[in-house]
């Protein structure tokens, strides 16, 4: 009678799911233990940076039971965000722009996801109320020690392709993921996609600092996501050329992906671009004052680097940029009331101008793009 119940309300989460608009719902067991290891040993050779909170948390990532007691299952959730009318490789290709990954061209995927899977837990537990079944849970966007790729790959989400990313053979890779922590022994989806990265080395090969040190594993010491958002201190200058304009974050191993030519154009509002942050200018995003700053970043995942270090990443990009009399003035005007940080990179940028320097581009044809 149990069984028949679960199995039951597995097929309406998975309708719930549709209803509070997800694209796909996945349900998995919690069997994560070479995952754990492949963690262990990625942590061990300092693949990880500065982001120390990788490792804080013993085997609570991989033993979900550790973080959420009674967890026997986890309900896993895809959300496509791909703006419509994006246009990365235009963007990239133009040394006055500021490229911002695609994920944060909107607001906060953060609040967005939790509220809704919040929403489909209430609806489980309901049910569960309703039919006399115990039920607790618990939501995560992102925001805890979840190994939210490997979830994703067991519940048949899709397989985490050589660029590290969950691909999907039907919609790519351009989406958010969440999750559900349950007790409910749940009936598992068995619809695991086989990886279907096959010789393509094509992430490998565009990354423009040569982050991947091989297939499935990524430096992130060397990653630009890494460099312009986790990263506090200064930028290796190695790193600042091969940046271009990067701002925020990069997406030259998902724009490459053959897998994204399915990738369909998400119907959310909220990850549409805001503030022309997905074609913004660099002179005028580094002429924002503070003040500025944090009002056209209200609701952004940007705010979360602060307003130094959006202008670390900005010198950066204008000392990628085409010299110009404007870019050096601009430089030159906010070098003096600028943080030791910041300072530094204006500088790097300057000299960089000065000497007529040419950048080098990184940049290949994309197939489907």
């Amino acid at each position: 009678m149990t069984e028949t119940l679960l199995a039951d309300l597995a097929a309406l989460i998975k309708i719930w799911g549709r209803e509070l608009g997800f694209q796909q719902i996945g349900i998995t067991d919690c069997q994560l233990q070479a995952h754990g290891e492949r963690l262990r040993a990625w942590l061990d050779a300092g693949y990880n940076g500065d982001m120390e909170w990788m490792g804080a948390h013993g085997d609570k990532r991989w033993r979900p039971e550790l973080l959420q007691p009674g967890t026997l299952r986890a309900i896993s959730a895809r959300l496509d965000y791909l703006p419509p009318d994006t246009q990365p490789v235009r963007v990239l290709k133009d040394a006055g722009k500021a490229y911002v990954s695609r994920y944060a061209n909107g607001r906060d995927y953060h609040k967005l996801i939790r509220k809704r899977l919040a929403q489909l837990a209430q609806k489980i537990d309901a049910w569960c109320d309703e039919h006399g079944l115990e039920s607790s849970g618990r939501a995560f966007t992102d925001s805890a020690p979840v190994m939210e790729r490997a979830l994703a790959e067991k519940a048949g989400l899709g397989w985490i392709g050589k660029n590290c990313m969950v691909i999907n053979a039907n919609a790519g890779s351009w989406f958010f993921l969440g999750e559900i922590y349950t007790n409910l022994a749940l009936p598992l989806d068995q619809s695991e996609e086989k990886n279907q990265c096959g010789d393509c080395s094509a992430c490998l090969k565009v990354c423009p600092t040569d982050a991947f040190v091989g297939p499935y594993q990524l430096d992130a010491r060397r990653c630009i996501s890494y460099l312009t958002i986790e990263n506090k201190g200064p930028i290796p200058e190695e790193f600042r050329e091969p940046m271009g304009n990067r701002v925020f974050g990069c997406d030259d191993c998902q724009i490459i992906c053959p897998w994204n030519k399915f990738a369909k154009p998400t119907t959310e509002e909220d990850f549409h671009p805001r503030h022309g942050l997905d074609d913004g200018d660099l002179l005028t995003l580094f002429g924002w004052s503070e003040a500025e700053f944090l009002h056209r970043t209200q609701g952004s995942a940007i705010r979360r680097i602060g307003y130094e270090r959006w202008q670390r990443n900005l010198a950066v990009a204008l000392g990628n940029a085409e010299s110009s009399a404007e870019i050096v003035a601009a430089l030159e005007s906010a070098l003096p009331g600028a943080t030791p940080l910041v300072a530094e990179h204006i500088d790097w940028a300057l000299a960089r101008l000065r000497s007529g320097r040419k950048r080098k581009r990184k940049i290949r044809k994309v197939a489907g793009r």
